[in-house]
């Protein structure tokens, strides 16, 4: 039965839905939601719940990184989780590798192959939302490594981890003998947002860091922050945290929206 509109009371904020995602001014039918706003909030429920169960193809992520230039090689690891069902009830195992992981970080050995410490490792992990990865790891990547290619930093070979959570790339910043670790990882998926990418950056990365020693750039994907804003964030906290020795609480970002520098943003609320 198709919902009559005369019956919805319309919102008189619904003028500022423009300038949002977020379900505000959705009007009422009665005393509920009208129908058009319910199937919309049932049908961004579903897509969330799909995006935490969704398992990462890391094989073709892992071909895509591969192409990027100048990408220093790329492999795939595994999480203590093991599964998607352990993942999502054992926070704790995803936050470490599994044995044979371990191993095959190790053998990698502590530097380049000119003999160098690697100065900064990426590492790629599906998190809550292997969508967010699938769908933005490898176009930020791109910019990113686009920007530090004129810097003299050196990269370690990147990591996929399967199952992975953000304090997983403590211990693979370790094994590398990195002096920063970028971990790229999907975040819980929100209503509006089933596909959001968070940065989290470490300084001297070993286990049993706390999330005060990190930096968080979130929200990363087309509809939120742009993969040359968020690469912008990324290499102006990769300078100060190799040039400063910190990163976390210690380390503030202090850039500026590019758009901001330019004068193209106004506030709405102020006007012109």
């Amino acid at each position: 039965m198709s919902q009559n509109k005369d019956t919805v009371v319309t919102n008189p904020w619904g003028l500022l839905r423009q300038f949002t995602s977020a379900r505000i001014a959705l009007g009422r039918s009665g005393v509920s939601l009208p129908t058009a706003a319910q199937l919309e909030f049932q049908l961004a429920h579903a897509r969330a719940r799909d995006a935490v169960h969704h398992e990462l193809d890391a094989t073709s992520l892992q071909q895509d990184i591969a192409a990027l230039a100048p990408a220093p090689g790329c492999l795939i690891v595994d999480s203590a989780a093991g599964n998607r069902a352990t993942y999502l009830q054992r926070p704790d195992l995803g936050r470490r590798l599994s044995d044979a992981s371990r191993q095959q970080l190790q053998a990698l050995g502590l530097h380049d192959d000119a003999g160098r410490p690697h100065d900064l490792a990426f590492v790629i992990a599906d998190g809550l939302s292997a969508l967010a990865i699938e769908t933005n790891a490898v176009p930020f990547l791109q910019a990113a490594l686009a920007r530090l290619a004129p810097e003299p930093v050196r990269i370690a070979p990147l990591v996929i981890v399967r199952q992975g959570r953000v304090a997983v790339g403590d211990e693979i910043g370790a094994l590398l003998g990195a002096r920063l670790v970028a971990v790229l990882i999907g975040e819980r998926p929100g209503l509006s947002s089933p596909d959001s990418m968070g940065l989290y950056l470490t300084w001297q990365p070993r286990v049993g860091l706390t999330d005060e020693s990190r930096n968080c750039i979130s929200n990363v994907r087309p509809a939120g922050l742009s993969y040359d804003e968020a690469s912008y964030k990324l290499h102006y906290l990769v300078s100060e945290a190799l040039r400063r020795g910190l990163t976390g609480v210690q380390l503030k970002d202090e850039t500026t929206d590019s758009a901001q520098l330019e004068g193209k943003l106004s506030n709405f609320l102020l006007g012109e």
